[in-house]
């Protein structure tokens, strides 16, 4: 085949098959007794507290994260300043020294 010729496909498209139903004893769907409640009374307590400690986790770990971006983001900011060639880019916090105190 040379690159001037083109070969077209025909599209057939695809038949559609139905899936098999499997019945088991005049049932479509498997049994689901094994998830069914045993009729022990709900331990609402200790739901709630699992509850709240999986929120506080995440409440956290959404926390670090956070602040690991800003890190990051204020670390690449102070790096290109430092890269561009300038002198000012680290913030110097200097305490106010007052004449009247200072003997």
């Amino acid at each position: 085949m040379t690159d001037g010729e083109h070969r077209v496909l025909k599209f057939r498209p695809r038949t559609h098959t139905p899936l098999p139903v499997i019945q088991r004893s005049g049932q479509l769907a498997p049994d689901l007794s094994r998830y069914e409640a045993d009729g022990s009374p709900d331990d609402y307590r200790q739901r709630m507290i699992a509850n709240a400690a999986a929120i506080a986790f995440t409440a956290l770990l959404t926390g670090v994260g956070i602040w690991l971006a800003l890190a990051l983001a204020d670390l690449r900011n102070k790096q290109d300043c430092v890269l561009m060639g300038r002198r000012d880019c680290a913030q110097i916090s200097a305490q106010r020294i007052d004449p009247i105190r200072h003997n």
